[in-house]
């Protein structure tokens, strides 16, 4: 049976640099991508051939209709993207580095993203996903953390596969504290959550993989996954666990790794849907060559410049992985 995921969160304008390992004030220059970590997991999705749409707010304004057609280009479906008047997209500079690391600085005072409200929620609309993925930045402010809060407990409600990627971005938080508590508040819906190795060990307390996955699994999560860049990831569903390494390719830009990664990871679950709308058990041979689909997701979503347009289709993918292995990529 055909399968819908939907995405709420961030859809923005991502500014990178054209220059490596520069700081954001050292830049003297900067590519225009659509970016903002859901959207481009909606854009993977249907990348990969599945039915998406996505959940949020841009501005009235030509970055916002950008926005929007981009999606649309990319068979995302918008009938829940709203542009609001009064508000301007959020922009994102982003300084390019070569060690994967993240140097952003966001201008959204408030951005549109911020202002998506519970009333601009269509229930009926959530109901009809089998998968639902959300992240953290819809999180940071009022109204969209209730707006957000209010469409997780609908997806959760009508029974969807819940994904979570806090994408911390601390910068938009009023304080780490605020931070930490609301993730962890929006970690109890999750049926899966993907963090990255760099903001691993501010959310779980602590460096170790497994023992910060187990605390994961302990608030409701039945599959914790970390990625770690060229090394790969990491992943725990309280019977399995290991390590499995990444892909060595030439970068162009890491930024968009992590999204390609998820996207191509909840697509391979989304196939192991049984009669519900959860995966079967899964076994460790199953879960290794899921993992494996996405690090190759996440390898190829570093060839190109900006988050979007570095998403991979399912065809690169499987291109991809039948390389021989000792040939260089």
């Amino acid at each position: 049976m055909f399968k819908k995921a939907l995405c709420i969160g961030e859809l923005v304008i991502d500014f990178v640099s054209t220059a490596t390992d520069k700081s954001l004030a050292e830049c003297a220059g900067f590519t225009k991508a659509p970016g903002g970590a859901p959207a481009n997991v909606a854009v993977g999705l249907s990348r990969l051939g599945l039915e998406s749409g996505f959940i949020g707010k841009v501005g009235d304004d030509p970055f916002g209709n950008y926005l929007r057609k981009t999606l649309e280009e990319n068979g995302v479906d918008t009938s829940s993207l709203i542009s609001g008047t009064g508000c301007r997209t959020t922009l994102a500079f982003v300084a390019t580095r070569s060690d994967g690391m993240k140097d952003i600085i966001c201008y959204r005072n408030p951005g549109a993203d911020m202002l998506l409200t519970p009333d601009e929620i269509n229930e009926t609309y959530i109901q009809s996903a089998d998968l639902f993925h959300y992240g953290s930045v819809s999180l940071s402010h009022q109204p969209s953390r209730n707006a957000t809060l209010k469409a997780i407990q609908c997806a959760k409600d009508a029974g969807a596969f819940i994904s979570y990627d806090p994408n911390l971005r601390l910068m938009l938080w009023d304080s780490p504290a605020d931070a930490k508590r609301w993730i962890w508040e929006a970690m109890q819906y999750a049926d899966v959550a993907k963090l990255a190795e760099e903001e691993w060990e501010f959310v779980t307390g602590t460096s170790d993989l497994q023992r910060g996955s187990e605390r994961i699994l302990e608030s409701g999560v039945g599959l914790a996954v970390v990625t770690r860049g060229e090394h790969g990831c990491y992943f725990n569903d309280g019977r399995i666990h290991g390590y499995l390494d990444g892909f060595q390719v030439d970068v162009a830009d890491p930024l968009g790794a992590g999204d390609g990664f998820v996207a191509a990871m909840l697509a391979k679950l989304m196939q192991s849907f049984g009669a519900g709308r959860a995966p079967v058990q899964l076994d460790a041979d199953q879960l290794r060559e899921i993992m494996t689909y996405a690090n190759a997701a996440g390898a190829l979503s570093t060839q190109r410049v900006g988050c979007i347009p570095s998403l991979p289709t399912a065809s690169e993918i499987d291109a991809f992985l039948s390389l021989p292995a000792d040939l260089p990529c």
